[in-house]
């Protein structure tokens, strides 16, 4: 009743007996801590506009382009007939497996490629740089043998543009062109009346191609790439083609190592002379693939 009557009284009333129109709160009981109270909420404000020399800078060209290098080793042998002014001998076959082209080389050679790619267009280069000392083996009839020092020069370049790319598999396809550098410096022991003869033969020539390339992932850092081209087409060479195939292992995003086998083919015949070059190589190969 008391209660009630405070609610809405006068002054003088609440002054007498001591009523409030707010709630008593009971204190709290003996042993028990006071929460403290809540800290104000904080208050968000926006950051200050960007400077122009804090802004970040838009996208650049070099910020999408990609550079792989594709060192190797490739333990070829090497089957050649080689067309020659000669009438005793116009023609002269040399054959060398892989481990007597190693024993062969006669100077530092060079093997490797390069990519450069840039959303679905790339750039693929390759070069060899093979120089031998191999024997020739004759039918002992006009002569008792000979050497060759043969140097090859190959380098190829491709232009890819990527017609599919799903999930783990790409193929690559596009135009290029092989350019050759063959020089051999032939000696035939001569056998009986015949004398020693010497001929030196050397010549360079470009030819199209046309080349593919598919890749696949198998997964866990598994994956398999084989390339192909053809060209030549009685330009410059009658028939000019390579294949290969590469197994690769991912040791980490930038590394990759290669192993695989590789087929390089040419038949040329020079126009009005006596000279042309009949080669085969072929065999495993050791690599690596770096990206930066």
């Amino acid at each position: 009743m008391l209660g009630a009557l405070a609610v809405g009284a006068p002054p003088a009333y609440t002054q007498q007996y001591g009523v409030t129109s707010e709630p008593a709160v009971p204190p709290p009981p003996p042993g028990v801590a006071v929460p403290a109270p809540l800290p104000p909420p904080p208050v968000y404000s926006a950051p200050p506009p960007l400077t122009p020399a804090q802004a970040p800078l838009p996208p650049s060209f070099l910020s999408g382009l990609q550079l792989i290098a594709y060192p190797y080793f490739w333990l070829a042998g090497l089957n050649m007939a080689i067309t020659t002014p000669l009438a005793r001998a116009p023609q002269v076959n040399i054959s060398a497996g892989a481990g007597e082209i190693i024993s062969d080389i006669n100077y530092a050679p060079f093997m490797g490629g390069a990519e450069m790619r840039y959303g679905p267009f790339g750039i693929l280069a390759d070069g060899l740089h093979i120089p031998l000392g191999v024997p020739i083996t004759t039918r002992n009839i006009f002569f008792s043998g000979g050497s060759s020092a043969v140097v090859l020069d190959v380098a190829t370049g491709d232009f890819f543009y990527r017609l599919f790319e799903r999930r783990a598999q790409t193929i690559d396809a596009g135009l290029g062109f092989r350019f050759w550098g063959g020089s051999a410096d032939t000696t035939l022991v001569g056998r009986g009346p015949v004398p020693t003869q010497s001929v030196n033969e050397s010549r360079n020539w470009a030819d199209p191609l046309i080349a593919a390339r598919y890749h696949v992932d198998f997964g866990n850092g598994l994956g398999l790439t084989a390339y192909g081209d053809v060209g030549g087409f009685g330009i410059a060479a009658h028939s000019d083609w390579q294949i290969s195939g590469v197994l690769d292992y991912a040791w980490s995003p930038s590394l990759s190592f290669r192993v695989g086998y590789r087929s390089l083919n040419v038949n040329y015949q020079a126009s009005g002379a006596p000279l042309g070059f009949n080669l085969h190589m072929k065999g495993p190969l050791l690599g690596l693939t770096m990206r930066f």
